[in-house]
């Protein structure tokens, strides 16, 4: 019987998602001039202040105030009629050193026996409906965004839009469960106020979603995912009316509270840590990326159309509680799930310093992962560069989102005999 699965994404200047790129941004500067530091940082966004709290462990000091004002810029509020901005909002640091009850656990005079920075269950996920092994309702809603932030930025076509906004896209499944067609598409973006016609208003903005952004996002996937979008899509483009009104001054922001857009959508499962704001001795943040690299690889290398993996850890202890596998009855080998386990046991150290190692994780890496999805992007590697308050500057070659490398599928289809 066909069914509807819906997904939905937040753009970069969400509230909560300003909150996560600025514990990222603290995270990646922490890195960038001491690789070693355990940071737990999070972010409150309000009507014109910004709360930074958290536990840091590090050899180097920041100016965390000036992190937060630069990232606050960069995403796009830099004026006072937003109600908050990069410039003159107010930065509070409530900072603390690390607790040693927790960091005996985690440091270990040899590096591979790290201890887990806590308990807790991660999961990682793939499906072959997509090119880059992601649920598709996700990746749309995550296009859709993507798209209006370079609109809002370069195009003098529409030039009334705000940081703030949210896209979700409702797909219809066949018996097989197969993408058949797109059933609903909601966009809700924020705007000046630009006519004193409310009407008049909404229908401009309506138009310019549906002839100039829509058709932009439809030319960038590929055909057999243009093919689904029908004349017969219900649109709900701003749905409650005008958003003038929007970012951390019509809601607060916190970091960690969107997981589900941060991961898969809804689909497959989710252990309930946030991942922005951490160091990759949190399992919360290392297993999740070292899960979906396993996930994806498995699914690239033809063991099923549809994995998800989940691994467990004890704080302290370095070697996992336990690896389960799931394939929703996609395998295309003779094994068992729990076979399949086995075999991923044998293939992936699962230690954190193991999979810190094996994703290259203790580099600046973070904050391009704190919009748009921690998964389901491409790796690239870059030349980054920081300047501590001292005036001291670093450059380093980066590889971002490691765990999207297909670099274990030759691996895994010699085990596997496929």
């Amino acid at each position: 019987m066909s069914y509807f699965f819906t997904s939905e994404s937040v753009s970069e200047g969400h509230p909560d998602k300003i909150a996560d790129q600025i514990s990222d941004a603290i995270i990646d500067n922490f890195m960038a001039f001491d690789p070693q530091s355990k940071v737990a940082c999070e972010t409150l966004v309000t009507t014109g202040l910004v709360v930074l709290a958290g536990e840091v462990k590090s050899k180097t000091y920041l100016d965390v105030q000036k992190i937060a004002r630069d990232t606050i810029n960069k995403i796009g509020y830099t004026k006072g009629e937003y109600m908050f901005d990069g410039n003159s909002c107010g930065v509070i640091s409530a900072i603390h050193e690390q607790s040693e009850d927790i960091n005996r656990g985690v440091d270990r005079a040899e590096g591979e026996e790290q201890g887990a920075g806590d308990q807790g269950m991660m999961f990682g996920y793939a499906t072959s409906e997509t090119d880059n092994y992601m649920p598709l309702a996700l990746e749309i809603s995550h296009r859709i965004l993507k798209e209006l932030a370079i609109l809002r930025r370069e195009s003098k076509q529409i030039n009334y839009l705000r940081p703030d906004a949210k896209s979700q896209v409702t797909i219809e499944y066949d018996d097989n469960n197969k993408p058949a067609r797109i059933e609903a598409i909601v966009v809700s973006t924020q705007h000046d106020e630009f006519d004193q016609d409310e009407k008049k208003m909404l229908a401009t903005i309506k138009s310019d979603i549906l002839n100039i952004l829509l058709p932009k996002v439809i030319a960038s996937l590929p055909q057999n995912i243009q093919a689904l979008f029908g004349d017969d899509i219900k649109y709900h483009i701003n749905p409650t009316g005008k958003f003038v009104i929007g970012g951390p001054h019509g809601d607060s922001g916190l970091t960690g509270r969107k997981i589900i857009v941060d991961t898969y959508g809804g689909k497959g499962a989710h252990g309930g840590g946030a991942f922005s704001g951490k160091d990759p001795s949190k399992v919360d943040r290392s297993a999740a990326y070292a899960t979906r690299h396993i996930a994806k690889n498995l699914v690239a290398a033809g063991v099923a159309d549809e994995i998800l993996v989940q691994v467990s850890y004890a704080i302290g202890v370095a070697e996992p509680m336990g690896i389960f596998v799931n394939t929703y009855h996609t395998s295309k080998t003779k094994l068992n799930d729990g076979q399949i386990a086995e075999k991923v046991k044998e293939i992936f150290d699962m230690k954190p310093t193991a999979i810190e190692n094996r994703l290259k994780l203790r580099n600046p890496i973070y904050l391009e992962t704190a919009a748009y999805g921690h998964m389901g992007r491409t790796p690239e590697v870059k030349t980054v560069s920081y300047t501590a308050p001292n005036g001291d500057t670093v450059e380093i070659e980066v590889e971002t989102f490691t765990w999207e490398k297909l670099d274990y599928v030759d691996i895994i289809k010699e085990s596997f005999n496929i």
